[in-house]
């Protein structure tokens, strides 16, 4: 068992650090933006006069804190999905304990 878990953490960690020392040949020189710009740019193309019909309520005072929020965001939802999967192996460890008793 604990070998089993050496190598899939080994696994983990290879595929996390691999993009980091061979970057792919796709991504030099590439942009990186967010879906919605890439977005308005395909209507902007199609239909070059349109304009939006609605503006967003609020808008980051700079892209540091947009970045700040979808951080955040992604923390937070990272946090209720590991606590779900936590609180499920959790109760499945309790029962597994209760039936070895009875």
């Amino acid at each position: 068992m604990l070998r089993d878990n050496r190598i899939v953490l080994g696994l983990a960690v290879l595929i996390v650090l691999l993009p980091l020392v061979v970057p792919l040949p796709s991504t030099q020189n590439a942009a990186f933006g967010g879906a919605d710009d890439q977005a308005g740019n395909v209507i902007l193309e199609l239909r070059p006069g349109y304009t939006p019909w609605f503006e967003p309520l609020w808008e980051p005072p700079s892209g540091e804190i947009g970045s700040l929020l979808f951080a955040l965001q992604a923390a937070i939802g990272s946090g209720v999905v590991a606590y779900y999967f936590g609180l499920r192996r959790g109760r499945r460890e309790r029962s597994e304990r209760t039936n070895a008793r009875v």
